[in-house]
């Protein structure tokens, strides 16, 4: 990704599917990794795998619980040079029954877990004049699908959040990228396919289609190396130009997939 010797990084989702690939990367090139993420047990499982990498329970929904993670790991650890921001739920609901107070929460994560390690971290990046954030939006932020109206939702605040931000600290000396990856075949997607998921979903599970992890990651690596704003990786992008250029057919493909 880039030279994080003896640095000090954050990983939310740190204990699992891709943050737990890039916390591994990350103490192994040297780093010292802090992973955040709410199941105490993978935390450790991960933590143990490495004595770069030091576990925090954090429920990234609580801005107070985040701030106070984060605090100790600048007092622990040292000054926060990278924030991956991985973490996220992505249940499928058709939008009929999913629950106000189900998509609340789901905001209070993907969202507002977003602004609130994001903003953890920023300000004293900016005093320093050096940092890097590397948020994961998503694909279907922009691409949408039936059955997932709510996490589409999420993922196209975070996808407006980040790139308004980028442009706004651009001369501040920190970096921040927003990843748009597509389905990946990690826990999150298994979560999807547990609920009500879309076809499309279930079809390339089935079919092995869905993005390999260690691949993605290294895609994205690739994008960061090349200093991108927004890294599409695989056939994220795409996916990208045909909703944005073919709406309908875009439409009619993946409903298909409901029949």
């Amino acid at each position: 990704m880039i030279d994080m010797s003896s640095k000090v990084a954050i990983v939310t989702g740190g204990a699992s599917g891709m943050g737990q690939i890039t916390a591994r990367r990350l103490a192994k090139q040297g780093a010292k990794v802090a992973i955040f993420d709410v199941n105490e047990q993978a935390l450790q499982d991960t933590a143990a795998e490495s004595d770069n990498i030091t576990a925090y329970r954090c429920d990234i929904s609580d801005l107070r619980d985040v701030e106070t993670r984060v605090a100790t790991v600048a007092s622990e650890l040292g000054p926060i040079e990278l924030l991956v921001h991985a973490a996220a739920l992505m249940p499928g609901h058709q939008l009929i029954d999913h629950t106000h107070e189900d998509m609340e929460r789901l905001f209070r994560i993907n969202y507002f877990g977003t602004t609130y390690m994001v903003r953890s971290v920023l300000p004293a990046m900016i005093e320093r004049g050096e940092g890097r954030i590397i948020v994961f939006g998503s694909i279907a932020g922009i691409a949408l699908v039936p059955k997932m109206g709510a996490y589409c939702a999420t993922k196209a605040a975070v996808n407006a959040y980040i790139e308004v931000l980028q442009n706004e600290i651009r001369n501040t000396g920190v970096r921040v990228h927003l990843v748009c990856p597509p389905a990946v075949n990690t826990p999150l997607v298994d979560q999807t396919i547990s609920t009500d998921t879309p076809g499309s979903i279930i079809e390339a599970k089935k079919s092995g289609r869905l993005g390999d992890p260690e691949k993605m990651i290294d895609a994205i690596e690739k994008g960061v190396r090349k200093d991108k704003d927004i890294i599409y990786p695989k056939e994220a992008k795409l996916l990208y130009l045909w909703r944005a250029l073919l709406p309908k057919l875009w439409w009619k493909v993946v409903m298909n997939f409901e029949k």
